[in-house]
């Protein structure tokens, strides 16, 4: 019981952020996907080769963990946790938010098609709540999905395989914060990534989307000797240390991320400068 509610509260959450998504009008173009949102699609192609193996070989259990699996681990505890950011604090019509919808159309429709022969009549209900003009009445009136191989991309999962790899670390850190009760919500949090040459690279890479990543107010990158004797060493991430404490500034009474900007702005002194942006 509770394997099946977690997949149909993913469904369910997927619907309720796409209430306001014309996937005819408002589809974003593939080459104008943000990564993360590629990186979704991407993990939706290996869970369609699992799934169809897993049928084709009557071995059901596989079927049920990597469903069950994708909607725990990939959607709920990564993707759609770092998404909500963007789904509720961005423009209504801006390419992220866009962007992060026209990937949840896409794993919403597969995955119901997916579960279509074991989880019949809540994949049938589900299907019906899809906005799409062109689909047909019933799930069981559809194909069954095909792995489309321009989603499949091994070096942009190793780019991301690492990216979770750091910020696994740094949930540990803010752990503690939050057991000496130095916080409360991660995004009470700023954190610094204290780290040697070659990752420093690749982390500055991704530097602006980080706090966003983590959940937390803000992310500075320095270099690995700059780190103080009481930061966190991480065993997982070669040449990674990790400091960590509360976010500078106030919060932000609508992202609630802790910013300096918030009060500058003179019409909406109770929010951010990027927020104060996203609504006017």
């Amino acid at each position: 019981a509770e394997a099946y509610r977690r997949i149909r509260n993913t469904c369910r959450y997927l619907l309720g952020n796409l209430a306001d998504f014309d996937p005819e009008r408002g589809r974003v173009a593939d080459k104008d996907l943000l990564e993360i949102d590629r990186w979704a699609l991407h993990r939706l192609q290996r869970l369609i080769q699992r799934v169809r193996k897993g049928y084709d070989d009557y071995e059901f259990h596989i079927v049920f963990h990597s469903i069950h699996n994708f909607c725990a681990v990939d959607m709920s505890a990564f993707y759609l946790d770092i998404l909500k950011d963007r789904l509720y604090t961005a423009k209504a019509s801006s390419i992220e938010r866009r962007s992060g919808q026209t990937a949840m159309h896409a794993i919403l429709s597969v995955m119901v098609r997916l579960m279509a022969p074991v989880l019949s009549f809540t994949a049938d209900e589900v299907w019906n709540y899809i906005k799409d003009g062109t689909k047909p009445e019933s799930v069981f009136l559809t194909s069954f999905p095909q792995v489309e191989e321009q989603y499949l991309d091994n070096g942009l999962e190793s780019r991301w395989d690492k990216i979770i790899a750091v910020r696994g670390e740094a949930a540990k850190v803010l752990e503690g914060l939050r057991r000496d009760k130095k916080i409360g919500h991660s995004l009470d949090a700023g954190v610094t990534l204290y780290a040697e040459p070659q990752l420093r690279e690749f982390l500055n890479g991704y530097k602006k989307d980080l706090a966003f990543i983590f959940i937390v107010s803000s992310v500075e990158i320095a270099k690995e000797s700059d780190a103080p004797a009481d930061a966190y060493a991480s065993d997982a991430v070669k040449g990674l240390r990790i400091g960590a404490g509360p976010a500078k500034g106030a919060k932000c009474g609508r992202c609630w991320m802790y910013q300096e900007s918030v009060g500058t702005v003179k019409e909406h002194p109770g929010i951010c400068s990027r927020c104060a942006g996203n609504l006017a």
